[in-house]
């Protein structure tokens, strides 16, 4: 018995030598909008088979991932690979998370904008704030909360401004704190 529990052990170690090493891929990540949205990110990727959460950075919103492109994605060409990313994240999140290409913009040309606002204090209400202004171009990063009373976002100065993302939150209702 013990020469064939041996057996498997080896052979066990053997197939997983031939296997391709996961890589490590950073994306930027939609949805982080709060930092209690980490906790609710890491449980979401462990609904995706081969895919490893390795770390979250939230004030870059990005997170680096282990998998091996080619088991993860089976028939993706490379350059679609974010895409369906996206699609296999925002399925098992029911929309509220997805991934992105990095922000090109170094941090230091980017502008921080806070904007105060007023309302209810749900997930759901600070998610619309959020998507209101992150869908912008030129919005590297941002944050909102009821609770706390602000939206805040790490612009790139030459590509949005402070009225834009102002009149963004205006139309999806959001009250600004006057």
């Amino acid at each position: 018995m013990k020469t064939f529990l041996a057996f498997l052990l080896l052979t066990a170690v053997a197939f997983a030598a031939d296997e391709k090493p996961a890589q490590t891929f950073t994306h930027r990540v939609t949805g982080l909008f709060s930092p209690d949205r980490e906790k609710d990110l890491r449980i979401v990727v462990q609904e995706i088979p081969d895919l490893q959460l390795l770390s979250i950075d939230f004030d870059r919103a990005e997170a680096t991932f282990a998998y091996d492109p080619a088991i993860a994605f089976k028939g993706a060409k490379p350059e679609n690979i974010t895409q369906r990313f996206d699609e296999k994240l925002r399925a098992v999140s029911n929309g509220t998370f997805g991934i992105q290409p990095l922000i090109t913009t170094p941090k230091e040309q980017l502008t921080r904008i806070e904007i105060p606002i007023v309302g209810l204090d749900c997930k759901a209400c600070s998610l619309a704030a959020y998507e209101a202004i992150f869908k912008i171009d030129g919005v590297a990063q941002a944050t909102a909360s009821f609770k706390e009373g602000r939206v805040t976002a790490q612009i790139d100065p030459s590509k949005t401004n402070r009225a834009e993302l102002e009149a963004a939150l205006e139309k999806k209702r959001v009250t600004l704190k006057k």
